[in-house]
């Protein structure tokens, strides 16, 4: 979430190191105590699960990687800006040859994010080895992308991405709301088949109650009779032996 929020300063940023400080000095703050390169490296890590989970099934992907949705929120949210810093800057009309350079180094700027964190780590020959590649893709990118139509071009295919990303976004959302449905009903369900099984235990029970109810008056009724019985044939000797 803290990545997230500091997503368009890092895609407007060279040196980002500042930007992990500030990262692990809110984890700290939230009482996680991480370094900044530890929040880069986990950073990375989420970035290339995330790349790996793009050909998943939903149900798959859901199980592989837990953060995919908050994964692909940032790099929607980052291509939405694009769409619109190209929006702003086609309205300029025949003079928009700045603002055609700014859309392609935006462009590079934001493909290459990882590639950016590496190189503040190299040392300085590295570093500039790795800028005079960049500033020459930079060139080769406004020499053969000079015209509008591979702006539109570009932008045709960031819309259809787009239209993907929400397309399977809904197609997982569907898919949950139907295994919740499952669940629901089969919940339903097991909630009618205990709330019968205890109905047929208490009436079993209340059968047992009276059936031992009326056992035990039956044996009274039979002790009294052989205690009536008894009674009288002692009174029945005693009157003999008096005789």
């Amino acid at each position: 979430m803290i990545r997230a929020e500091l997503d368009q300063t890092f895609m407007e940023t060279k040196r980002n190191k500042q930007l992990w400080e500030i990262i692990s000095n809110t984890m700290k703050e939230k009482g996680y105590n991480r370094s900044a390169e530890q929040c880069k490296c986990k950073w990375k890590n989420l970035v290339t699960r995330y790349k790996g989970c793009e050909t998943m099934e939903a149900e798959a992907m859901r199980q592989q990687f837990p953060f995919y949705n908050e994964l692909q929120a940032i790099f929607t949210d980052r291509m939405q800006r694009m769409l619109w810093a190209e929006a702003e800057g086609g309205g300029g009309g025949g003079g928009g040859g700045g603002s055609s350079n700014n859309k392609k180094k935006a462009a590079v700027q934001v493909s290459s994010d990882e590639e950016e964190e590496e190189e503040s780590e190299l040392g300085g020959d590295s570093q500039q080895k790795i800028k005079k590649k960049r500033i020459k893709k930079v060139k080769r990118m406004e020499n053969s992308s000079s015209d509008s139509n591979n702006l539109k071009r570009l932008k045709g295919i960031l819309e259809e991405f787009m239209r993907q990303q929400m397309q399977m976004e809904a197609q997982w959302m569907e898919a949950f709301e139907a295994r919740e449905n499952d669940r629901r009903l089969k919940e339903l369900e097991w909630r009618q088949t205990m709330e019968a099984l205890e109905n047929q235990r208490i009436l079993m029970e209340q059968r047992w109650r009276e059936s031992e109810e009326q056992r035990r008056i039956r044996d009274e009724a039979r002790a009294d009779k052989r205690d009536a019985l008894i009674t009288a044939l002692l009174n029945k000797l005693s009157r003999q032996d008096h005789q």
